[in-house]
């Protein structure tokens, strides 16, 4: 475990899924591009999703909102509604309240009817669903009316048993199944009999231009600073998540006992959404170690681009597989090191050795010496791996990318539906 660096040399990529040729003639030779399918008001794609309050389903929702109203088309997004729906607005989207949230039978029921008179009366083109229960609504709607259903896979959706994965499978039926990383995708293939043809990997990209080094003024660091009330002589180890047990802090507090350095303060941020009994035991834990001065709960933070430039080293403990793991490829673009668990998509997104060092999940012995590691790189390294780190999120992990992979995807359907016709797609395919 190693983490070197030749600076200028990082030029790793990611398979976005090119689009696969069409069926039964309808060719997709890459000249058909989507800003030929764009302008004017169409397409109209409707999104559904539970809610709008927080998480990475409902970020990428809001920039797909925006990309589509930016390349010329509308973007009507329904869910049960939350603070996010008011960022539609800034974009000129809209917002329908639907009970959407609902895992009730019947609810999802009505909900399909109430996307079949939405879908022809505001002349939907495509329906894409972003989380299970309104994908079993926009499933039957888009069957109801003709339209291209895609599906987003923004987690793998484990199971236990076979209702449950019958439950899940409605993320399988997409015209177009999109997969958030390339471990999500073979989750998919594997579990859910995916075809090729069908799947497609667009990576979640994140906003790098508000995570720029270069846009991070001293104030908003000082103010930082004084809001968690961090001493000057302390390196940061940053753990952003909500605090809830599998996203690993326990692990962070043992590795932070283990360095015996009164220099490092470990930063847990995240809310605790509920969660009071786990918040107590870190609490606890944190005391039984002696580590009042060294490790910071520090609830949920609005300003995550001074937190990443504030920390030394950012950590993702992860005890279960990442989907794709947003917090790492932040902290990349802001230019630190980063430790993640090996496991999920950590290795898509992180470069071992070069941008990060991954450890095995639960072990805080080696998560320590990493830390050590990280924090032992002199200014000249730490330059080095900034500027390769960053390199590799805008070659890879960008949100402009992500809007245009899955623009991309609706103009592929749109084309499919013009030259074939869904009818005559679905009958010929699995």
């Amino acid at each position: 475990m190693t983490l070197t660096h030749t600076p200028g040399t990082v030029t790793a990529s990611t398979d976005t899924g090119n689009p696969a040729p069409a069926p039964d003639g309808a060719s997709w030779d890459g000249a058909n591009t989507a800003a030929g399918w764009f302008g004017g008001g169409r397409p109209v794609v409707l999104q559904v999703i539970p809610s709008l309050v927080t998480g990475g389903a409902e970020r990428g929702c809001i920039d797909m909102a925006a990309a589509l109203m930016r390349a010329g088309g509308t973007a009507l997004v329904a869910s049960s509604g939350g603070p996010m729906a008011r960022e539609l607005e800034r974009y000129k989207a809209e917002h329908i309240t639907l009970p959407l949230a609902s895992k009730n039978p019947f609810t999802i029921w009505r909900n399909a009817s109430r996307l079949e008179a939405l879908i022809r009366q505001r002349g939907v083109d495509i329906i894409h669903a972003r989380s299970r229960a309104p994908a079993w609504s926009a499933w039957i709607a888009a069957r109801r009316t003709g339209i291209p259903f895609v599906t987003t896979f923004h987690a793998p959706y484990n199971f236990k048993g076979e209702m449950k994965r019958r439950y899940n499978a409605v993320m399988g039926k997409g015209d177009r199944v999109i997969a958030v990383s390339r471990f999500v995708a073979e989750h998919v293939a594997d579990k859910y009999g995916v075809e090729p043809d069908r799947l497609r990997t667009i990576p979640r990209g994140v906003d790098t231009f508000t995570l720029d080094p270069e846009r991070v003024s001293q104030e908003r660091l000082i103010k930082l600073a004084r809001d968690w009330r961090l001493p000057e002589d302390q390196r940061i180890i940053l753990l952003p998540g909500r605090l809830t047990r599998w996203k690993g802090q326990l692990d962070l507090i043992e590795a932070i006992a283990l360095l015996k350095r009164d220099d490092v303060r470990a930063v847990l941020v995240g809310s605790d959404q509920g969660r009071t009994e786990y918040r107590a035991e870190l609490v606890a834990r944190i005391r039984e170690l002696g580590l009042e001065g060294q490790v910071t709960i520090a609830d949920h933070c609005n300003d995550m681009a001074a937190a990443y430039l504030l920390s030394d080293v950012v950590v993702s403990a992860s005890a279960q597989p990442e989907a794709f793991g947003r917090v790492i490829v932040e902290a990349q673009a802001m230019g630190k090191p980063v430790i993640v668990t090996n496991h999920g998509a950590v290795a898509e997104t992180v470069i071992d050795g070069e941008t990060g060092l991954v450890v095995p999940p639960g072990d805080p012995t080696t998560m320590a010496a990493a830390i050590g590691e990280a924090l032992a790189l002199d200014s000249l390294q730490r330059r080095a791996l900034a500027a390769d780190a960053r390199r590799f999120v805008l070659q890879n992990y960008t949100r402009e990318r992500m809007c245009e992979a899955t623009l991309g995807v609706y103009a592929e359907l749109l084309h499919l539906r013009a030259t074939v016709g869904m009818a005559a797609y679905r009958k010929a395919g699995p």
